[in-house]
């Protein structure tokens, strides 16, 4: 069995009373398991195993670092994400107002602000400076892609005397963040380094949900409508609509849930076939003979093999990708031209309309007690962490766990099984 860290860095005794208004203290003893099924937790118990769990997030009795000598900073990076400014802002006035933390900063343009030969000034953030933000997509500090020298980004930290980093990201984010930590430690450093896991995709290893998910599923659904009155408004209509999900598809999955127009969906984790007795283009005909119309979802990272390109799904690079919804359009229209079998084809790709939306309320309230208990872990000197939302509790995570795989969709689990219920859809195999 594959060991799970569940051990959180400190970076020294918290010596410190916290002196915020609310006493609802979380002890570092006060456990989450990570599995809640019975069976599995007396299957550990029998053979003598301890069941996996995580430290509890939540404010401590005593914190670590003194407030009114505390200097933090803000960087996001990656894509874009629905409530970005949500957490930036839950951020920046809980150090205020609940820690009086005065001293924040935001790094711009993601890593490339730590990096002297760049010339990006930081921002200073004052609740002021956040107000409206949550507002608006996007993110105020701007963000970007690409590796950074570690050793430089510390060197920068140091000179300018940060204490706590909170950095919000995905996989690669989170990689860089953890190899940031290796490098303080090796330097003996007393610098904090807080991972906010962030990907609309909602694949981050040991994190139930990222925020952004629930926005995306939300204005995707609402394209699948439109795309299905389009195809309902035609003879042999049909609508495909292209939703983001690299490796996973947990987007296009949960927005063929949210409606039951769609008949085919398509992610990355299950393989179909294009031509054939049992290949898409033929259930495809067989249903627009029944009913005359017809809905596909597809997530971006599915059906690259039609492309030769193949996509390693653990790997911390986001892949490049080929269009498969154009070439899906594409070559619907091709095989129904020479069957002389009329269509007409609708294509929507919302993904980066949907990338730069505000956040839904579901995610404002998620992005708020992200950073909340960031914040608390961050203050009680907790280090090499995330904050994860597992089993509808929020706890504490090593990066070093969470970057060891992606999450991907379980082609045997409830969710798919659900999708094809509702979809209907073969294996669209001919295997």
């Amino acid at each position: 069995m594959e060991e799970i860290y569940t051990e959180i860095d400190t970076l020294g005794k918290a010596k410190i009373d916290s002196r915020i208004r609310f006493r609802m203290f979380v002890n570092d003893s006060e456990r989450v398991l990570y599995r809640v099924n019975l069976t599995d937790v007396l299957k550990c118990i029998k053979n003598g195993r301890e069941p996996v769990s995580f430290e509890k997030a939540g404010p401590r009795r005593k914190i670590y670092f003194d407030p009114s000598k505390t200097r933090c900073a803000i960087v996001t990076c990656g894509g874009l994400s629905p409530g970005l400014n949500d957490v930036i802002r839950a951020i920046v006035l809980e150090l205020y107002y609940i820690y009086n933390v005065h001293n924040i900063v935001g790094i711009k343009y993601g890593l490339q602000g730590f990096i002297p030969d760049y010339g990006h000034e930081v921002v200073d953030l004052k609740p002021s400076r956040v107000r409206d933000i949550h507002q608006k997509g996007g993110t105020i500090l701007g963000t970007s892609r690409g590796k950074q020298d570690i050793q430089e980004i510390v060197d920068s930290l140091e000179r300018m005397n940060i204490n706590i980093l909170f950095m919000i990201g995905g996989d690669g984010t989170l990689t860089a963040a953890y190899k940031i930590y290796e490098e303080i430690k090796k330097r003996g450093l007393k610098i904090s380094i807080i991972g906010i896991p962030k990907t609309i995709d909602n694949d981050i290893h040991m994190v139930d949900k990222t925020f952004g998910f629930d926005t995306a599923v939300d204005v995707a659904a609402k394209v699948i409508t439109g795309a299905h009155s389009e195809a309902t408004g035609a003879y042999n209509g049909v609508g495909i609509v292209k939703v983001m999900g690299r490796v996973s598809g947990f987007i296009a999955a949960a927005a063929t849930l949210a409606l039951k127009d769609v008949n085919f969906c398509l992610v990355p984790e299950i393989d179909f076939d294009l031509y054939g007795e049992n290949g898409l283009l033929s259930a495809l005909k067989k249903r627009l003979m029944d009913r005359r119309h017809a809905v596909i979802v597809v997530a971006e990272g599915a059906g690259q093999k039609f492309f030769n390109l193949k996509i390693d799904s653990q790997s911390h690079e986001n892949p490049k990708l080929g269009d498969i919804g154009r070439f899906l359009k594409e070559k619907i229209e091709e095989e129904y031209k020479r069957e002389n079998f009329p269509v007409t084809i609708k294509y929507i790709d919302p993904s980066y309309y949907i990338r730069s939306m505000p956040a839904n309320s579901s995610d404002h309230i998620l992005c708020g007690y992200l950073a909340q208990m960031a914040v608390h872990a961050a203050m009680a000197g907790k280090t090499g962490m995330v904050i994860s939302y597992i089993n509808n509790q929020f706890v504490h995570v090593p990066i070093k766990e969470v970057i060891k795989r992606r999450k991907m969709l379980d082609a045997h689990g409830e969710l798919w099984m659900a999708v094809l219920q509702s979809t209907g859809q073969p294996s669209l195999k001919n295997e």
